[in-house]
């Protein structure tokens, strides 16, 4: 097996790993590399292209989560350290070159985010010696992939949400709701949302005592897509909000799963 270190900030050693260390956050040119290590092992994918699962409706993909088809000359295995940001960094960077096949660790700076919540995720020996577990790939579509949660609002979240947010075909928030929030699933069909019923943040009038962030757990629904339409929605992904508002966002299943090495 050929196992790769990606050691966003500072970082314990992973024995036997091939260390590289990278920024916080790195960049997608900064993570190419993962993608020539990819091509060494695989120069040629035989395996059903994006478009050939997409135009054949006998192929279920998304159903449950599956190991990825591909026999590369030796298995890839990515062990990232870091937050849940530097995750979805490295997942992006093997969505987009269509490398979903890399077997995927992660060794969280904080075990109680959502992505390690999701993971399961635990320490180096179980990165480097854990099973590999398929989990969906929710991404949006402006192409970034989601390791542990997104969330949408208005302004500053003080304001009911001017818009609307459906999961498939439920409308979730379309009225006096403040936003919502998404994560992964590890199984079918792919994410669940909740709205918030509460400003994400303390207005002046109720300063101290309003409760803020507040969700209705009797109203989460379960899907394969998320889509929001509006006026000045932020949209915040895996703690890091989008430089500029948006009229529009979807957030989707991708047609291939990760290969994540998590717990059972």
């Amino acid at each position: 097996m050929r196992l790769i270190h990606c050691a966003c900030g500072e970082a314990p050693a992973i024995p036997g790993a091939f260390r590289v260390d990278l920024p916080h956050h790195p960049g997608q040119k900064e993570l190419r590399f993962l993608t020539d290590i990819a091509r060494e092992v695989l120069p040629v994918d035989p395996t059903p292209s994006l478009e050939d699962i997409q135009s054949n409706p006998a192929v279920s993909h998304l159903g449950e989560p599956e190991f990825a088809p591909q026999h590369p000359s030796e298995p890839v295995r990515i062990v990232v350290s870091g937050d849940d940001r530097a995750l979805g960094l490295v997942l992006t960077r093997l969505m987009r070159a269509d490398v979903m096949w890399v077997e995927v660790a992660y060794v969280p700076v904080d075990r109680q985010s959502p992505a390690a919540l999701v993971w399961g995720a635990g320490d180096a020996a179980r990165a480097v010696e854990g099973a590999v577990r398929p989990i969906p790939c929710v991404r949006t579509d402006f192409g970034e992939v989601v390791a542990g949660s997104a969330e949408l609002w208005t302004g500053n979240g003080s304001a009911p949400f001017t818009g609307e947010v459906v999961v498939d075909s439920e409308v979730l928030v379309g009225g006096s709701e403040y936003g919502a929030r998404l994560v992964p699933t590890v199984d079918a069909p792919g994410l669940v949302a909740i709205p918030y019923i509460s400003p994400l943040v303390p207005t002046r009038r109720f300063l101290r005592r309003q409760p803020v962030r507040r969700t209705d757990a009797s109203r989460v629904l379960a899907g394969r897509a998320l889509q929001s339409g509006g006026e000045e929605i932020n949209v915040l992904i895996d703690g890091i909000l989008r430089p500029r508002p948006v009229q529009r966002v979807t957030f989707y299943r991708h047609l291939r799963d990760i290969q994540s090495v998590r717990a059972a």
